[in-house]
């Protein structure tokens, strides 16, 4: 398999070289040449394999001979070594829980992979690769986690200050080792800006080999595929395809849905649910797409004001504007009617919800509420212990901090202050 960019002025390369590079030369996003279908055979029968072999299924032909056999099916066992549970909230919604992973986010799978794969592949190579990745909340911890200790990778994360949770700042500043947190004070926008900046910087491309832990990098876009594929082995048996409702920011976790479904996965339909940050849901009632300025919200990991990943569901559906309006929905939920949500849900059911799931569980119920012979699930992106303040308040009781949580509290937060400036950025990086 090889990818091409989507700016349509730089060579094609292998899954390898897409992976190392994170973005092309010109600027474009990867995408892959061909789209693979999996068996149909596979997917009536999809209940009859394991996890691990369902995942190697759909993985493998988007890495090619990249990696051998036996160790992309170590890879992809350790990235999925965890449980995803499709929890039924009531008698039309369920919730696809992804926080059971080692940083309680729906992030650890395409971190996880991707670290390894990089780790795979910096056998091979010589010198130190410097994984560069901005963070909105999750992605930061969990990039952390998944390189931790992988030698010839270092990581540096760039989060905004005063705009994670507690929980998912002490996950990315309390590692050490091979993982450092710049602190920066802006917004998400600006971090990805400063990210993407560094990546055409030529003096910083010469002197350092750098990659991208964003969803903009195919080994951690690609392999969000497969909770779809294990959510449909679990709702099979209901005899209709899903409506799915994904808590949408950069688009990347969507986008892999989408893929999934061109590949074979049916799907009813798709939900790009989103918080006030909502560019897409504003192109998909107008035709016009028209990146936002992001301003901060409860449900912080969406506060993405122009979406990286959506030129890929455009790529995807050929930019054919009535194709991606079929198949996708979008909805703006405010921060009132997202804390009313989880209120009523665990009010009625019992069921807490994240901000995030509970900003697609009120997407997923409007939606519903149209389509009264429908039902369908909501990807729950975050464990509510993120959100503690938001959460609490609405619930009246205290959240449980998990097991493998309740370490970090005892650690000391290590970040280094920065501007929102990809000059500071720069002259930090090349003293190294």
């Amino acid at each position: 398999m090889n990818y091409y960019s989507l700016n349509h002025q730089a060579p094609n390369v292998s899954f390898r070289e897409a992976t190392i590079q994170g973005q092309a030369p010109d600027k474009g996003l990867y995408f892959p040449e061909t789209i693979p279908t999996v068996d149909p055979l596979v997917i009536k029968n999809c209940k009859d394999y394991t996890k691990e072999e369902l995942a190697m299924l759909v993985m493998q032909p988007y890495v090619g001979d990249a990696i051998d056999e036996k160790s992309l099916f170590r890879i992809v066992s350790e990235t999925i070594g965890f449980d995803f549970p499709l929890v039924q909230v009531n008698d039309r919604i369920s919730s696809l829980e992804l926080f059971h992973g080692p940083t309680l986010a729906f992030k650890d799978v395409g971190a996880r992979f991707m670290s390894r794969c990089l780790g795979y592949f910096s056998q091979q190579a010589t010198g130190k690769v410097t994984v560069l990745v901005a963070t909105s909340g999750d992605t930061g911890g969990a990039v952390a986690n998944g390189f931790l200790g992988v030698e010839g990778v270092e990581v540096v994360i760039l989060y905004p200050s005063g705009k994670v949770s507690p929980v998912q700042e002490l996950q990315l500043t309390t590692c050490g080792q091979n993982i450092k947190a710049l602190e920066v004070s802006g917004s998400f926008d600006d971090c990805q800006a400063m990210v993407k900046d560094a990546f055409m910087d030529a003096d910083l491309n010469k002197a350092l080999q750098l990659t991208s832990a964003n969803s903009i990098n195919v080994a951690r876009w690609l392999p969000q595929q497969l909770y779809y594929f294990f959510a449909y082995q679990q709702w099979q048996d209901k005899g209709q395809p899903p409506v799915i409702a994904v808590p949408s920011g950069n688009f990347g976790n969507i986008c892999a849905g989408l893929l999934a479904h061109v590949s074979g996965l049916p799907v009813k339909h798709f939900i790009a649910a989103c918080n006030v940050n909502d560019a897409v849901p504003g192109y998909l009632r107008t035709g016009n797409y028209a990146a936002k300025t992001a301003v901060p919200t409860i449900s912080n990991a969406m506060d993405v004001g122009s979406p990286s990943n959506f030129i890929r569901v455009m790529e995807l559906f050929g930019s054919r504007y009535e194709t991606i309006k079929e198949k996708i929905s979008g909805y703006t939920v405010t921060d009132d009617t997202t804390r009313q949500t989880i209120a009523d849900v665990y009010r009625q059911y019992g069921y807490v919800l994240d901000p995030h799931g509970a900003v697609a569980y009120h997407a997923l119920q409007e939606y519903l509420g149209e389509h009264p012979e429908q039902a369908g699930f909501i990807l729950e992106t975050a464990h509510p212990v993120k959100f503690p303040d938001t959460v609490e308040a609405m619930i009246g009781k205290k959240i449980e901090v998990p097991a493998s949580a309740q370490h970090l509290f005892g650690l000391e937060k290590k970040s280094i202050a920065m501007k929102a400036s990809f000059a500071e950025l720069k002259e930090w990086l090349l003293r190294g």
